[in-house]
């Protein structure tokens, strides 16, 4: 059913944790399936490369490893790239998922994107021209 990828970032996530003082925080949650996801981002202010990037998730194994996957893909990432990383890139990092947890991998896309959005804000930026709208209705209880 789950890909060895995704068994591997569910029993030995990475980057699980909290930053302080992060750059940014995005918080993304879907009541209905109960999955919620906190992004933490360290960011460089003159290079914009993502320096750090934790994760906290309650949820599924499938939510667990894509926050697990999607911290892996924009650590280290400048803002501009970790933006282009969709849902189907971090699917396809963990070599797939069942169909009934393909919201998962948007929920990481999600919480990178209101993590980002966050960022911008503490900055004074309008982060909506620059991130796009953080959330499509995919999720029921968003930080933005």
């Amino acid at each position: 059913m789950y890909s060895e990828k995704v068994m591997d970032h569910f029993q030995h996530p990475r980057n699980v944790g909290e930053i302080e003082d992060a750059s940014g925080v995005g918080t993304v949650g879907n009541a209905k399936c109960g999955d919620i996801m906190r992004m933490f981002l360290d960011i460089d202010d003159e290079t914009h490369i993502i320096k750090e990037c934790k994760f906290k998730t309650f949820g599924c194994g499938a939510a667990i490893a894509t926050s697990s996957m999607a911290t892996e893909m924009v650590k280290g990432k400048k803002i501009e790239d970790a933006l282009k990383i969709t849902n189907k890139a971090v699917m396809e990092a963990l070599d797939g998922l069942p169909p009934v947890k393909v919201h998962c991998s948007v929920l990481a896309e999600q919480a990178i994107k209101a993590a980002l959005s966050d960022y911008y804000r503490r900055k004074g930026i309008d982060p909506e021209p620059i991130v796009g709208k953080t959330c499509e209705g995919c999720c029921d209880s968003c930080s933005h």
